[in-house]
């Protein structure tokens, strides 16, 4: 990446708004210099392109002063990444004419490194205890893992998740929709200094830039396409999470999603999400078995064992097969427990003498424990 093309792609910074696809396919036909070129007033137009949009365009271009932008970018401690670069994610080309001119990234660690195994955690900004929650603890549990956690620096669920692999002495990335020299929102600034302290603060918008409600909503592609797969953790049917989510399934990303209650309107979107083609996940191991690599599995789930766990599989029968409330002959047993009546007598000493069942004269009843640990196991508890 020469000087003069890397002059040209901070300019376009300024003139073209990020996801512009139309914008992203000129300056792929032309090349930054030229495209820099035609709008410092040479012959050409991008094609599709209206003569206001063009006229905007080229005023923007005229105020553009790229040695400023990098200037004051080198006094806040931020470099300017440009696709060709050592440091380019290359995932992000999978955005072909959307996918950013280039990143200003603040922070000491490599963009293309963290990225290679990186999962975002996104959700809603007006979250519950239940969502931050959650969203911390992934958070913690990915960077414990050796994941990277990517979201958006906003109030609720993002911080949550930033904060989650921070406390984890874990890596963590802020992908803003604004200047990344100036935190967004106000409220964050300890967090985000910090993020880019231990972590990148990353964004496509020049220094100074302000962000806007389409900014938000565009600067949600980056974060799907910069990683593996994406969580969201409670989202309303409205959401900027979803969007990311969206995303994220149209690039071949995984996409994942935290169940919640089933009254909440904020796990409304991530309920539709998991109806469709996302996979429901409860904790980090379960989302880095789903994006890590081959033989990085969960845990296998299942509930506490109990004493008849333990018991040979005829033990079993014979003690399904006694009535709750009364004592049953062994021929009744037997015949229940599809077995012989030496089988059951023999099975029947055996379960006497590890507490489940008691003699009542010629016959054999539960004890009180037994009674209690059958009946649930027959009702499926």
């Amino acid at each position: 990446m020469t000087d003069h093309e890397r002059g040209a792609r901070v300019l376009l910074s300024r003139v073209v708004e990020p996801g512009d696809e139309v914008c992203g396919r000129w300056i792929r036909e032309t090349g930054p210099r030229e495209a820099v070129r035609w709008l410092s007033g040479g012959e050409g137009r991008p094609r599709g392109m209206t003569d206001a949009r063009w006229a905007g365009l080229r005023a923007r271009a005229e105020r553009a002063d790229p040695e400023r932008d990098l200037a004051r970018a080198r006094e806040a401690g931020v470099r300017y990444v440009c696709p060709g670069d050592p440091e380019w994610p290359a995932q992000l080309d999978d955005l072909e004419d959307g996918r950013p001119i280039g990143l200003w990234v603040r922070g000491t660690s490599s963009l293309r490194i963290w990225a290679l195994r990186s999962v975002a955690v996104v959700g809603a900004r007006a979250c519950t205890e239940y969502g931050a929650h959650m969203a911390a603890t992934l958070g913690a549990g990915l960077a414990e893992r050796g994941w990277v956690v990517v979201s958006g620096g906003a109030y609720g669920i993002d911080g949550a998740a930033h904060r989650g692999a921070l406390g984890a002495g874990g890596a963590t990335v802020a992908v803003l929709a604004c200047g990344v020299d100036r935190p967004y929102p106000r409220g964050h600034t300890q967090l985000i200094t910090r993020i880019a302290e231990q972590g990148l603060v990353v964004g496509e918008l020049p220094p100074g830039e302000h962000p806007t409600p389409s900014r938000f909503i565009l600067r949600n592609r980056v974060i799907a396409a910069l990683t593996r797969g994406t969580v969201v953790v409670e989202a309303a049917y409205r959401s900027g999470a979803l969007v990311t989510a969206r995303a994220a399934q149209r690039l071949g990303r995984f996409t994942m999603g935290v169940p919640g209650p089933a009254t909440s309107s904020l796990s409304a979107g991530v309920h539709e999400l998991l109806r469709g083609e996302a996979v429901l996940v409860t904790d980090a191991a379960e989302v880095a078995e789903l994006a890590g690599d081959m033989g990085e599995l969960a845990p296998e789930r299942r509930g506490p064992v109990l004493p008849r766990d333990l018991l040979a599989p005829g033990a079993k029968r014979v003690l399904a097969a006694l009535p709750a409330r009364r004592p049953a002959p062994v021929t009744e047993i037997a015949r229940t427990a599809a077995t012989s009546t030496d089988d059951a007598v023999g099975r029947l000493y055996e379960l006497r003498a590890l507490g489940f069942v008691e003699r009542h004269g010629d016959g054999w009843k539960l004890t009180r424990q037994a009674t209690t640990s059958v009946r649930d196991d027959r009702e499926g508890r």
